[in-house]
């Protein structure tokens, strides 16, 4: 049996009497009574306060399979906040989950070795053509081709209509139904484990979405202290905040004791506001840490934060959160402006090339003014260790948040892709991949939404065109358009054009390199040097291992041929090889556009 109980929601306290207790806040309206819909009838059922606005019945002899709401007062009926499964939808009758039912084969997995990861970020509804767990679950034979060993799995809380990237869930337990069964997503995650494969799961703990949110009925669950981009802020900090706190500190757990994940990746953490003694993301630490011993397999809690500061990743004892990582979005920011030459919207703070080298070695923006921003940003993360950062050429919100979806592969030339990822593989930092990167995806991967309310789908249409006028896209696809999820799919890969097949080799090869060689396999920036000539845009970066194992990468990044430097030692790996694409060019005595070559010293 599963030993963690989450304080609210439904429990099978007794599976042989068919007992199932409900606990629900109510801090507004009362009397709450627990609604179980019975075939075409619905039973109501009064729920005494067990504490001060908590409230619970216990419902014996009608099995487990459940459907209900709750009643709040003289309100009607409300979808379960707490709920662990909505198959109706945000505003449908939520089901009651056995946890206990599903049979885990996972036992003795060691958990996520986060210093040797090779992250695979995927969105689930367009990973397949099913876009189902199930249908992800068969695929994982490819990723084990291609070599990664982590997944990180964008939100699957359920979200309103057929799709949405998932950030605008509003039952922070429940598992997406268009996505499959709870039962489902366990299977992904058992399978995944049997094939040596770690699973990050994406959570919101900044904001719930717009549409299906019933909890501000529930309790005081937001507060107007502080503004979100995305709407009303969590309340971790105002009048009766413990209530949200214990909600998303269970909520951790849930994900990671009930369903088996190895790490949480925490959405925007720089808009969870919190001026506690203790901020909450410190809280969200310590529970990680706890879980991590209890079950005894590593775990890990990954932030995405774009303020470039320390705080987040350094331990409490140093005035941290202690959050095992980081993502570094100056990292790809450096690396696009470098290949594409962008200045607008954020891209206009970047230097391109000349910031390369300190991004091989700190954030770029440590203390610096940002134009874009209007202020200073940043602190000095040079102390830190490489393995706090993950890094990336694409990410979902890089590509996605582009008028067009376009990805990397729409914007440089096949050398030029190559030679980005060869920056990334050969990084100090953990490297994560967009799917799709690792054969130069053609479909766009772009914004869609699938609201009811028809005022919402108007405005999130509206809103879309206007976000980005920064950025001078003038064509943005409607996100409300069925065809905006369609073509945002990815393409089987029996439909792969031949050169994609060829970008695939080069990927795969190259993070064999990676997860293999002394030099490589750590993010470790002490044993790091790194040249750029700007002139020539030529770019060397050499690694070495504790043992003295030594790789220097050479990368062409310009438009012209340029000569390669001294550097003894025998070539391993050579973007031109004709297996990727290439024209076959050695490396040596010049480097053609876009050349990426690993010498072993």
């Amino acid at each position: 049996m599963n030993g963690f109980v989450p304080r609210f929601g439904p429990q099978i306290v007794d599976p042989g009497k068919k007992a199932v207790r409900f606990t629900v806040p109510s801090f507004y309206h009362q009397p709450v009574r627990l609604l179980l819909r019975l075939g075409e009838q619905v039973k109501e059922i009064p729920m005494e306060e067990e504490n001060r606005n908590i409230y619970s019945a216990t419902v014996v002899g009608l099995g487990t399979d459940l459907y209900y709401k709750y009643a709040l007062g003289e309100k009607g009926a409300f979808p379960d906040p707490y709920a662990h499964y909505l198959p109706e939808g945000v505003h449908g009758y939520a089901q009651v989950v056995d946890h206990d039912a599903f049979a885990w084969s996972d036992q003795g997995w060691p958990g996520l070795n986060l210093e040797e990861a090779i992250i695979y970020e995927l969105h689930l509804g367009t990973f397949t053509e099913e876009g189902t767990f199930r249908a992800a679950a068969e695929k994982l034979d490819y990723l084990l081709e291609l070599g990664v060993n982590t997944v990180e799995i964008m939100p699957v809380t359920q979200t309103p209509g057929r799709w949405n990237w998932g950030y605008d869930g509003v039952g922070l337990y429940s598992v997406n139904h268009n996505y499959g069964t709870p039962e489902d997503f366990k299977a992904l995650v058992d399978r995944c484990h049997r094939k040596g494969l770690a699973v990050i799961l994406d959570v919101v703990y900044n904001h719930i979405g717009p549409e299906g949110n019933y909890l501000p009925l529930f309790g005081p669950y937001f507060t107007d202290r502080y503004e979100t981009p995305w709407g009303a802020a969590v309340n971790y900090d105002d009048g009766g905040c413990e209530i949200v706190r214990a909600m998303v500190l269970d909520n951790v757990r849930y994900w990671l004791e009930l369903y088996h994940l190895d790490g949480l990746r925490l959405d925007a953490v720089h808009a969870i506001k919190d001026r506690s003694r203790r901020h909450i993301l410190q809280e969200i630490a310590a529970a990680v840490r706890r879980v991590e011993k209890e079950l005894q397999r590593k775990i890990a809690v990954i932030a995405e934060t774009d303020e470039n500061d320390v705080r987040v990743i350094n331990p409490p004892e140093a005035g941290g959160y202690g959050m095992d990582a980081q993502w570094m979005d100056d990292f790809h920011h450096t690396v696009h402006t470098t290949l594409t030459g962008e200045k607008k919207g954020y891209y206009g703070d970047y230097p391109g090339i000349d910031g390369l080298e300190k991004v091989f070695k700190n954030y770029l923006y440590t203390g610096e003014y940002s134009k874009f921003w209007k202020k200073k940003r940043g602190t000095d993360g040079s102390k830190n260790p490489g393995k706090q950062f993950i890094v990336a050429i694409q990410t979902h919100d890089q590509v996605g948040n582009r008028g067009g979806g376009e990805r990397l592969s729409h914007l440089v030339r096949r050398p030029h892709l190559k030679a980005a990822a060869g920056l990334l593989l050969v990084s100090p930092y953990i490297p994560m991949l967009f799917m799709g990167e690792e054969y130069a995806e053609e479909r766009p991967f772009l914004f869609f939404t699938d609201f009811l309310d028809p005022e919402l789908k108007k405005a999130v249409s509206e809103g879309r065109r206007k976000e980005f006028a920064d950025f001078g896209w003038d064509r943005i696809p409607d996100p409300e358009d069925d065809e905006t999820f369609y073509r945002s799919r990815l393409t089987p890969r029996e439909q792969w054009k031949p050169y994609q097949h060829q970008i695939f080799a080069f990927y795969r090869d190259l993070i064999a390199l990676r997860k293999n060689h002394p030099a490589l396999k750590k993010p470790d920036r002490e044993k790091l040097e790194i040249q750029v000539l700007r002139d020539r845009k030529l770019v060397t970066v050499r690694r070495r291992s504790e043992g003295g194992e030594t790789v220097a990468a050479l990368v062409n990044l310009g438009e012209e041929e340029v000569g390669t430097p001294p550097v003894k030692g025998s070539v391993i790996f050579n973007s031109e090889a004709k297996e990727y694409g290439g024209s076959g060019h050695p490396g040596f005595p010049t480097l053609v556009p876009g050349q990426f070559i690993l010498i072993e010293e």
